[in-house]
């Protein structure tokens, strides 16, 4: 089952925040994440918080949109006379295209309402390739959606079979040029490398498939092999390997080799983007790696707003209840120091090509990233120019430095 939430203090049943939370808000770019629980079937490898039908208790995806257009609504109350409009939206899951795209062009239609979208806004939304087709394609585009983002994984059959993955090599690919046909300005791959029983062969046909499709973003992640999923209780059966680090290294380093001479670049250790074109990068991801403000809808969902992070029940039936009488759907709730918040911007902020300041970091992380630059970790030009940018050998063992620099 999927993960659980942390603990923290109570959220007001009204979802109030600290004034603190709010003041200098008009200086912070603002972005919605709406998230959509549904799956189809539960991937071996997802701990995501996700649900199939048998496990929905009585709730109905029909009613889905209206009751997050109600969290729409709250957040319009508890951020009050805020002037910001929207940035950035991104419908995630799960499978959001489960819903019928007028669905999901009713959430969308709310933030407009309540908020506003800013000129240029981003509007993405995820799916998966056997859930889509032209026409759905065509009414999200409609809908007002401008940048998708398909969950393709691996070209080979033998590797999906492993992820529980339920499309067919070759359906992501067609998926792209169906959204180009549509409309779509922005087509985002996501791929997953080191999955048990993957070959460096399997991950260069993905990676060659992949930029064959023609989109403007690749996403590659490695493998994590969550506790309490499928995949791990396979593992620990012996009926897959576990794929080591040393895999995972030549398999980021394939990615890198390939994407680059493809003409993309990485912006964020795991994602890749045309390099002439800067509005191909996940602006809406960007708000979450340099501290912006998101509210997140849906079950599970986490939000921050000025220092202030909370997350909501987890289950589709105790989140819709929860607004239906009125409340904050949130089931906890922490208010970050200016340590945590400093902290943080280091653990994000390093992972993005423009590096983070050398000024955030603390004397003794001051005294590593010396170390990391003599290592070879950080680039010398940006370090002597006050920032820290990991090198190549640095993205590889970008945890490792992480932890030596927030110290």
């Amino acid at each position: 089952m999927p993960s659980a939430l942390p603990d923290g203090e109570p959220v007001p049943d009204d979802g109030s925040l600290p004034q603190r939370a709010l003041d200098g808000a008009a200086d912070r770019p603002l972005g919605f994440y709406l998230h959509v629980p549904y799956c189809a079937t539960r991937c071996g490898y997802c701990d995501f918080n996700t649900y199939t039908a048998s496990e929905l208790g009585g709730t109905s995806r029909d009613d889905y949109a209206a009751t997050v257009v109600e969290e729409i609504r709250l957040a319009r109350k508890v951020l009050g006379d805020d002037p910001r409009p929207v940035e950035t939206v991104f419908v995630g899951g799960g499978t959001p295209t489960l819903l019928d795209p007028a669905d999901l062009g009713r959430m969308l239609a709310a933030v407009k309402d309540e908020f506003g979208l800013a000129d240029g806004a981003e509007v993405t939304t995820e799916a998966n390739p056997e859930s889509v087709g032209p026409a759905s394609l065509a009414a999200l585009r409609e809908a007002g959606f401008n940048r998708i983002s398909f969950g393709m994984q691996s070209a080979r059959q033998h590797v999906l079979r492993v992820l529980d993955r339920t499309h067919t090599p070759g359906r992501p690919e067609a998926c792209v040029a169906e959204a180009r046909a549509a409309g779509f300005g922005h087509v985002n791959l996501d791929l997953i490398y080191g999955t048990p029983g993957e070959t460096d062969d399997d991950w260069r046909a993905s990676l060659d498939a992949a930029l064959g499709a023609g989109p403007d973003h690749i996403s590659a992640y490695a493998l994590i092999v969550e506790e309490g999923t499928q995949l791990a209780r396979r593992i620990r059966r012996g009926e897959v390997p576990m794929t080591d680090d040393d895999v995972h290294a030549d398999r980021y380093l394939l990615a890198e080799e390939r994407l680059s001479a493809a003409g993309m670049e990485w912006y964020e250790v795991s994602n890749w983007a045309t390099a002439d074109d800067r509005s191909a990068r996940c602006r809406h991801n960007e708000l979450y790696w340099t501290g912006a403000d998101w509210w997140g809808a849906g079950p599970g969902a986490h939000s921050h707003v000025g220092g202030v992070r909370w997350w909501n029940v987890k289950h589709p039936a105790a989140y819709a209840r929860a607004l239906a009488e009125g409340r904050s759907p949130g089931a906890g709730r922490e208010v970050l120091t200016d340590e945590d918040r400093r902290v943080e911007r280091v653990l994000l902020e390093l992972r993005l090509s423009q590096g983070c300041p050398l000024s955030l970091l603390a004397p003794t992380g001051a005294e590593a990233a010396h170390r990391a630059r003599d290592e070879g970790l950080l680039e010398p030009e940006p370090y002597e120019r006050g920032h820290a940018v990991l090198t190549l050998r640095g993205r590889l063992l970008a945890d490792a430095v992480v932890r030596d620099l927030v110290d």
